[in-house]
């Protein structure tokens, strides 16, 4: 019999049955979520909203800046995503959403990438890097995330 694992942020065998460590299977969870999103050019906003825990700590860097990024204020509540997205997905389309490096540890999974929407209104597009930071309870619902992206070339694209 192979000993567990020291390291949590990986996955262990024991007594020959494979046991998903807790920050692989949120790995997991995300990789999926991101493909969704991706896939369906931002139309999965449900599958994202059965993720969340009912409370949230969810934030973004532009931390709802009154010009064209109000709906980045910080939310609370599964409901206060739904708005967010919904208030994003209004303004802006997406063309492409990739998270191409997850980093985990314990109960927190960070993802880069980069993204790039077009604002509905002035037709900008916009391409910068991305990177999401994650934590989970012990049941897999997320319970905090922060976002952080080009905030200036998101502010000019939405800018007529």
């Amino acid at each position: 019999m192979l000993a567990p694992l020291k390291d949590r942020s990986v996955a262990a065998v024991s007594a020959g049955a494979f046991v998903m460590s807790h920050a692989a299977r949120n790995t997991e969870i995300l990789k999926e979520a991101y493909r969704r999103w991706n896939d369906t050019k931002g139309g999965s906003v449900d599958h994202w909203l059965s993720l969340l825990a009912p409370k949230i700590n969810f934030g973004s860097l532009a931390q709802g800046r009154p010009d064209a990024l109000s709906f980045t204020q910080t939310r609370e509540s599964r409901e206060g995503v739904a708005d967010y997205l919904r208030e994003l997905t209004r303004d802006w389309a997406m063309d492409d959403y990739r998270m191409d490096v997850f980093v985990a540890e314990l109960d927190r999974v960070v993802a880069i990438g980069r993204c790039a929407w077009r604002h509905k209104t002035t037709g900008k597009r916009v391409d910068t890097p991305k990177a999401d930071v994650w934590r989970f309870d012990a049941d897999g619902r997320v319970v905090e995330f922060f976002e952080y992206y080009d905030t200036a070339a998101v502010i000019e694209g939405a800018r007529p």
